[in-house]
């Protein structure tokens, strides 16, 4: 499987730092307003990616964030005259409704900002214990001429960084492109205490702490927009490497390509956004789907009401196709080619072939498989891997419509199946009617149209059983709520306990003066 990799500017050989386990991470929302297309197209690549990857047999462990505060999120709940987890919280449950609806259901962990405070701040701590970061006023910046390696995610020097880009002019700052890792508190604004004082985190910080938190440092796959390159990812990348001491921070990064409407990027602060919550419910789920995996994910894709209609009948095809076959195969029954049918269609349980091998609609299956998994393994390249789908879906037609016509009494015309006279004399038997049904290969062919679409999420969302890593999130807090609960009450023994057996597995705990932290042991 190859990938294309920003940090190196090329498609490299995808190979885990742990064959046994895969860490992904994902910039989520900033959780302002409601959730677009545009915030689509980059949870849907995380969600096809995850999809492939554990069907090719990987365990996967994937974490997306969501930002719930930032200076956006303080105004507008400020002119609404609520609290601003309230209004987040609004805008997270949006997101994550639109995720049910649209079928992305990968997703192991979803964690928020406001929830690592801690985490950012004892990073904060070593970069400035490290010489690379500095406090002025309360507020902690990063010294990007710290950082040698600074500007090798988006290929750039500091100078061209610079060159042309609105830069706040800041005389406290060492260097005009420092950033900010902790902002002391504005009146009004919410604040948390730090040895700075009481203050808010900068933005990049938080996926510092959350990826060494989640994944540890140098885990496998960072995702998002590629309007992400510069600064979030770069800055983050930097911060997070310093404070380790060593690099990669991650060690492939993919970026997806902007959704545009009118040659423009979709965005909220542009106010050019199609809202999910106005699409669903109008276009079925695989119809959004199959729109946005049509168009490569490192190239822009382009959105119109016109195009999306097109997305959903080629959809259709591809449903009545998988439809027409589970219909064939329901109409021959247990003795029909392929033997008893799955309520939900496709191979039987145990996946043994029924047709003979020589079938015609059982090698296009077998062929379309191999060319999904080619397209796949080639940067997840899902218009080809479409092309596959549409290909089989084109050749089972076929072969419904030849069986529908063998199904008709051929013999003399007018005779209901007598012999007829030969040239010769002869008697020719008429040709008895084709069995009801369908043809050979049709259960090769459904299995792969459920097998392959269901990998893209093209047959719409289905329910799932909590994945094992989101019930042990959930112990662990039960846990965590119980020690403090122990120390409360000075029962030492007790919340000793609790820290050791969680550390026996891999949860490391630590009590400091602004609460309780934890994280996956690396």
């Amino acid at each position: 499987m190859r990938l294309y990799n920003t940090l190196t500017r090329s498609l490299e050989e995808f190979v885990p730092r742990d064959p046994e386990q895969v860490g992904v991470y994902a910039c989520g929302p900033t959780v302002y307003d409601y959730t677009h297309v545009g915030h689509l197209r980059p949870a849907l690549l995380g969600d096809v990616l995850v999809r492939w990857l554990r069907r090719k047999g990987y365990r996967v462990r994937y974490v997306v964030n969501f930002t719930d505060v930032d200076d956006r999120i303080i105004e507008r709940a400020r002119q609404e005259g609520v609290p601003f987890r309230q209004y987040a919280e609004r805008y997270i449950e949006d997101y994550l409704e639109n995720m049910r609806a649209f079928g992305l259901d990968q997703v192991d962990l979803y964690v928020r900002a406001t929830d690592h405070i801690p985490q950012m701040i004892e990073i904060v701590e070593g970069l400035v214990a490290k010489g690379h970061a500095y406090v002025v006023d309360g507020d902690v910046y990063f010294d990007v001429r710290s950082d040698p390696d600074y500007g090798r995610l988006s290929g750039r020097s500091l100078e061209e960084m610079l060159a042309g880009a609105r830069v706040r002019v800041d005389e406290r700052k060492r260097h005009p492109a420092d950033f900010a890792l902790w902002k002391a508190a504005k009146p009004g604004e919410p604040a948390w205490p730090s040895p700075w004082g009481p203050g808010r985190p900068g933005w990049h910080i938080e996926c510092s702490a959350m990826t060494r938190t989640y994944l540890g440092h140098g885990f496998d796959l960072h995702l998002g927009g590629e309007d992400l390159v510069f600064p979030h990812h770069e800055n983050e990348m930097a911060q997070s490497e310093c404070f380790a001491g060593e690099a990669p921070l991650a060690r492939f990064w993919l970026h997806n390509a902007m959704v545009e409407i009118a040659d423009e990027k979709m965005s909220k602060s542009l106010g050019n956004i199609v809202a999910l919550r106005d699409l669903r419910g109008r276009v079925p789920a695989g119809a959004l789907r199959l729109f946005l995996l049509s168009v490569h994910y490192r190239k822009p894709m382009a959105y119109s009401e016109e195009g999306l209609a097109e997305a959903e009948r080629a959809w259709r095809r591809l449903a009545n196709a998988r439809e027409a076959l589970f219909a064939a195969l329901a109409a021959a029954g247990p003795a029909g080619p392929g033997g008893e049918m799955r309520p939900g269609g496709g191979a039987p349980s145990d996946g043994r072939a029924q047709a003979a091998p020589e079938a015609p609609l059982a090698r296009e299956a077998q062929r379309a498989a191999e060319s999904f998994q080619a397209a796949m393994d080639d940067d997840l390249n899902t218009p080809l891997a479409l092309a596959a789908l549409f290909d089989l879906a084109r050749q089972a037609n076929a072969a419904l419509h030849a069986r529908e016509a063998e199904r008709a009494p051929v013999g003399r015309e007018g005779g209901g199946g007598e012999a007829a006279g030969g040239v010769g004399g002869e008697a020719e038997p008429a040709r008895a009617p084709a069995s009801p049904g369908a043809p050979e290969g049709a259960r090769e062919a459904l299995a792969r149209l459920d097998e392959l679409g269901g990998l893209l999420g093209l047959w719409g969302p289905e329910p799932r059983a909590p994945r094992a890593d989101d019930r042990a999130e959930r112990l662990l807090r039960i846990l965590l709520q119980l020690r403090d609960e122990a120390r409360q009450a000075r029962d030492w023994n007790l919340a000793d306990r609790i820290r050791d057996d969680l550390e026996s597995v891999g949860v490391l705990v630590e009590d400091t003066p602004r609460g309780t932290r934890w994280r996956w042991r690396s």
